[in-house]
């Protein structure tokens, strides 16, 4: 059965979980092993749609899980940051877990995943990092001069009460996003309207815009140069090498611990930041050959 058949076979099934008196949208699928699916900036379970059906028909209990501000889930105003989700997935493990887990995650996603293998080694079997951030926000020294004071300028533009909806609005435009999609991800093929409608339909939310604002001129929290050090579990680094916003570049440290062993290097050709719905069979194939193993 191909990807496409199960995905036209299997449609995810959405529970609600209640966690800080916020609706958590998440969803499960398959019986034994568990792996725990986290998405990336902007994104929501349904990314993980070629992805979740084929796992699970491959023996793994899969569970994925829109994080607070996203997809499905409340979008309260708050202050957000990766120490505020590392909290709601310790505690979603804690009530519907329950045993050794391996985190899979992507962009933010990923550094979620990497966090969680290294500061809770007692729930973790390991992790796989797909195009891994390094950081919520990139850190000022990480920017030459000039395009940091254009993002110093937009964050401040972003959080302004009168301009930030106005250019949260332009920014949430379908042919915008489109646009956008066009420039992470390589093939323009697998950038449909289902794509589409995955990221603009949870922008149109109460507080959506709040969420977006908050993110941006949140700290950077934790780099994956401070983490891996910390990780006692194995490593599947996956990297779309045509990927703009994380270049192959930053993949280096993973590379650099490959040779001790824990880490397995995986490059994808012809694919840029969302590898796993770019070239889900790819994907899918590599990431169920490390599992087995």
């Amino acid at each position: 059965m191909t990807t496409q058949q199960l995905i036209q076979v299997n449609t995810l099934e959405k529970h609600v979980w209640t966690w800080q008196d916020h609706k958590i949208q998440y969803t499960l699928m398959g019986t034994g092993k568990p792996l725990l699916l986290i998405h990336g900036f902007g994104a929501s379970i349904g990314h993980w749609r070629k992805n979740i059906p084929v796992l699970a028909a491959s023996g793994y209990q899969v569970f994925a899980i829109d994080l607070l501000g996203f997809g499905g889930s409340d979008k309260p105003a708050l202050n957000y940051s990766l120490e505020v989700w590392q909290q709601q997935l310790k505690d979603f493990w804690h009530t519907h877990i329950g045993e050794s887990t391996v985190f899979v995650g992507n962009s933010i996603g990923a550094l979620l995943s990497l966090i969680m293998v290294a500061e809770y080694p007692e729930i973790s079997a390991g992790g796989v990092l797909i195009n891994c951030a390094g950081g919520l926000n990139h850190r000022p020294n990480e920017l030459n001069l000039p395009l940091r004071l254009v993002m110093g300028a937009f964050t401040k533009l972003v959080s302004s009460k009168t301009v930030g909806p106005f250019l949260f609005n332009r920014i949430r435009q379908k042919s915008r996003l489109r646009r956008t999609l066009s420039q992470v991800y390589r093939s323009r093929e697998a950038i449909t309207e289902e794509l589409v409608d995955l990221i603009y339909t949870p922008s149109c939310d109460p507080g959506a815009q709040q969420v977006f604002a908050s993110v941006l001129t949140a700290p950077p929290g934790p780099s994956p140069t401070e983490l891996l050090p910390k990780v006692k579990h194995p490593l599947l680094v996956i990297w779309g090498e045509e990927d703009p916003w994380t270049p192959i570049g930053g993949a280096a440290i993973y590379q650099q611990h490959q040779n001790k062993g824990d880490v397995q290097f995986f490059t994808v050709p012809n694919a840029g930041h969302c590898p796993h719905d770019e070239k889900p069979d790819v994907v899918n194939q590599v990431i169920l050959n490390w599992l087995n193993r």
